[in-house]
């Protein structure tokens, strides 16, 4: 299969001329190896997922990185903490750029890492899984906002899929663009090697099965407020340990916990996450929904759409650099009413407010956006235009400022 070109790359490159080290984080198979590789030809590369090496950087890192010496990138780096200090004081040794390309699957570990000790001399840029504009080779690089100036230019090369709901179902990572590797397959042996590597490195998890039924009671809840109670009952483990769980997957890039908008003014909102599978493909698996039009037409499409919509909106911001974590969230009131009920997503930006609402379906009308009107009593931030993102085949107007935005448009 054809190496497909990545929407970040040139982030990585601008980060690498101007750092002294560059990371990129991102799930495990989401094609951080392969892209490093591509665009650092020049620099050593260095495994170490493989035990021998391993060791040896944990056992004496001073005499690793003597062996090991910059330009070089380190792969899989989380396996290996000693190493930080040691690329610390090789980058204060220097006032040259690009010595060290750093990626790994852990990224919330990684970040906190590289913060305590590369602070300054890092920058660290998330690889997600393949976005639609990656699979259909789409050239557009604007993050998504629900502006008619982003319609206009993202109308350019916007083009709908065949079938949607395939592409929701095989999912975003780079193995499986390759339509010769068998969809359930790839994902058993994703799982297997991700329980295996990742999750006992994190925890002492003495019963992998125990931690597989967890992963598949979280899949099956994506699109929904976390509840700790409902899956500790369902796993036969307390909420102690859910929790502690949950920040596993989320420290792997396996789901992305959504921050609901609570400002002090609105204090009817609820200040529970949502939580989100970070691929669709990976939902399905685990979900048992194993055809596209199996999934299409069950009882989780609407959640697996919302998910799909809003992964696609944080990677078209991820694959700016930008940290979205900051710029998105949503609203929900614990008044269910249609004027103070929920809000999908919230991108805020200069001050500006963009509110989103997520639908299946391919026919909408204005009432279905009624609850944007909460954010006006937000003092100091500003309500721009919003959108309900959908099915339908075109982007158009439902009234002033609110738009009708098909999901290949993001």
């Amino acid at each position: 299969m054809d190496y497909i070109k990545r929407a970040v790359e040139d982030i990585v490159i601008k980060t690498d001329q101007t750092f002294k080290c560059v990371l990129v984080t991102g799930a495990r198979q989401t094609g951080k190896t392969e892209m490093i590789k591509k665009l650092f030809p020049g620099k050593k590369y260095v495994p170490l997922d493989d035990p021998f090496i391993e060791d040896q950087a944990n056992n004496d890192p001073n005499m690793f990185m003597t062996l090991n010496r910059p330009p070089v990138t380190y792969d899989e780096v989380q396996r290996t903490p000693g190493l930080f200090r040691q690329i610390k004081l090789a980058c204060d040794s220097t006032k040259e750029k690009g010595l060290f390309c750093l990626s790994g699957s852990q990224p919330l570990e990684l970040m906190e890492r590289a913060s305590e000790s590369l602070s300054g001399r890092v920058g660290i840029v998330e690889l997600s899984p393949l976005s639609l504009r990656e699979i259909h080779r789409d050239s557009f690089r604007l993050p998504f906002l629900p502006t008619m100036e982003y319609i206009e230019q993202r109308s350019v090369t916007a083009a709908a899929p065949d079938n949607i709901w395939e592409e929701i179902h095989r999912g975003g990572y780079p193995g499986l663009q390759d339509r010769d590797v068998d969809w359930g397959t790839f994902f058993s042996s994703y799982v297997k090697t991700y329980l295996e590597r990742d999750v006992r490195k994190l925890t002492a998890v003495h019963n992998l099965n125990d931690f597989r039924r967890f992963l598949i009671a979280v899949a099956a809840r994506t699109g929904q407020m976390v509840n700790y109670s409902s899956i500790a009952d369902e796993t036969g483990k307390d909420q102690t340990t859910i929790r502690a769980w949950l920040s596993i997957l989320e420290a792997t890039g396996i789901v992305y916990l959504l921050e609901p908008y609570t400002p002090a003014v609105l204090k009817k909102a609820i200040k529970t996450p949502k939580l989100y599978m970070r691929d669709t493909g990976l939902a399905s698996y685990l979900t048992r929904w194993l055809t596209p039009e199996t999934l299409a037409n069950g009882a989780m499409s609407g959640a697996m759409w919302e998910t799909f919509v809003i992964s696609e909106i944080l990677k078209s911001y991820a694959n700016r650099g930008i940290d979205y974590r900051y710029q998105v969230s949503y609203y929900r009131g614990r008044n269910r009413s249609r004027s103070e009920g929920e809000i999908d997503l919230i991108i805020e930006e200069n001050g500006i407010l963009y509110p989103i609402e997520i639908k299946k379906g391919t026919s909408v009308t204005a009432d279905e956006a009624s609850a944007f009107q909460v954010l006006d009593k937000v003092p100091e931030k500003k309500r721009g235009p919003g959108a309900i993102i959908c099915s339908c085949p075109q982007p158009g107007s439902l009234r002033e400022n609110l738009f009708q935005i098909p999901a290949w448009y993001i």
